[in-house]
């Protein structure tokens, strides 16, 4: 993610507003998550789009290099932004996301956490996720989940 860099190196930490394609991928009624290298906390495999990218590309791209699952079927899910999208890596560089996210629940491969960026994968109810491990933006997907799972056609 070239890109990033050369534009941390002119702005330092300030607040970048960066594209991202998240995935859920669920497995009957569960969901995967995966737990985060850099600060435990729970998420969805994801990340920036890079410059002409698709959207549903990058997506799949992120799934396959973060678990070693290759999507079959992706469906779009939601967009979300504004302050639940905010966030501060530990290294103090912050990020103001516009997050599209994916539904896989079809996939081939076998689960692979990328080394660098996860600690582990597994798939958990969402009705058993801990709020404690998620940022305010996994919350309110979790909440749409709950919703929409049951309408969702996959």
């Amino acid at each position: 993610m070239d890109y990033i860099k050369d534009l941390r190196k002119h702005v330092g930490h300030k607040t970048l507003l960066i594209p991202h394609s998240v995935v859920i991928v669920l497995k009957d009624d569960r969901v995967l998550i995966e737990e985060r290298s850099d600060d435990g906390m729970y998420d969805f495999p994801g990340g920036a789009i890079d410059v002409d990218e698709d959207a549903e590309e990058a997506a799949k791209r992120e799934l396959l290099e973060e678990t070693g699952l290759e999507a079959i079927s992706i469906k779009f899910f939601r967009l979300y932004s504004g302050n639940i999208t905010h966030y501060v890596y530990a290294n103090g560089d912050e990020i103001s996301g516009v997050d599209a996210f994916y539904i896989v629940d079809r996939y081939l491969g076998k689960l692979t956490p990328q080394i660098s960026e996860v600690n582990r994968l597994f798939f958990m109810d969402v009705d058993e996720i801990p709020l404690e491990k998620l940022n305010p933006r996994n919350k309110q997907v979790i909440q749409d989940l709950k919703r929409y799972l049951p309408t969702l056609v996959v």
